[in-house]
């Protein structure tokens, strides 16, 4: 299934600005949440193709969330890659662990991402 319909869950609306404008321009549909709460809201409103997933927030942290998602048959299906500042090997092997398909450390290379998303695009 080709990614189309993009879900950006972030706390910081200047990483969501940036992230939203780096997808549209690529073609992509996007639409945003700012913590846990709003992302499970927007799951239900559309099902997206793929999550970009901060781990910091307030409330339920990305961590969290993932395995909620990845755990949930609705959609263990989407792939979600963790988007975030937290760069220890230990993060990435956690966010790996509760259901993420890849992890990108901020500030996000925009080729990398492109890389990421084409290369679960081709899987």
């Amino acid at each position: 299934m080709p990614i189309e319909k993009v879900l950006v869950v972030d706390d910081s609306k200047t990483e969501l600005m940036f992230l939203t404008d780096l997808l549209q321009k690529q073609g992509y549909s996007v639409r945003t949440a700012e913590n846990a709460q709003e992302a499970i809201q927007r799951l239900g409103e559309e099902k997206p193709d793929l999550i970009l997933m901060d781990v910091v927030m307030p409330g339920q942290n990305g961590f969290q969330l993932t395995r909620s998602i990845a755990r949930d048959t609705k959609y263990a299906d989407v792939p979600i890659i963790m988007c975030t500042s937290k760069n220890q090997e230990t993060d990435k092997v956690w966010g790996l662990r509760q259901g993420a398909r890849d992890y990108i450390t901020k500030p996000v290379n925009p080729a990398e991402l492109q890389a990421k998303i084409a290369a679960l695009n081709n899987a």
